[in-house]
């Protein structure tokens, strides 16, 4: 029996498919359903859990070299909670682009998405191993 860390079978199945250069979405409530990807839905009630929640838990143990963000989360929240997460972050490269111009044409790419209870705006954000 697991006795610390993440504990959802199905996010521990994904995660160990993650391959060099996979990618993988953390989305906020509202981001839509997409057929063709692998989901696991870990949404529970607004802000449970929340996406930095699931980066807290998830970038200690794997490696990942990028992660891209809508550059609409920059204008739409607080700079306290952009810092947050490029502190989350640490040494991955954070990049960000338009979301609709080039965040969500990398979102069919994934391997699969996890979707919390955030209700931050644009909080998506896509991990590529390194």
């Amino acid at each position: 029996m697991i006795k610390e860390g993440i504990l959802h079978p199905h996010i521990l199945d994904l995660l160990a498919r993650i391959r060099h250069t996979n990618m993988l979405v953390i989305a906020d409530r509202g981001f839509p359903y997409w057929p063709m990807i692998e989901t696991v839905d870990i949404a529970l009630c607004d802000d449970i859990p929340k996406v930095s929640d699931v980066l807290e838990l998830i970038l200690p143990r794997y490696q990942f070299g990028r992660a891209f963000m809508a550059d609409e989360f920059k204008s739409n929240n607080l700079p306290g909670k952009v810092k947050a997460i490029e502190r989350l972050l640490g040494d991955v490269t954070l990049i960000y682009e338009l979301h609709k111009e080039k965040f969500k044409k990398r979102v069919p790419h994934a391997i699969g998405l996890i979707r919390t209870g955030d209700t931050t705006q644009y909080a998506n954000i896509i991990l590529e191993s390194a």
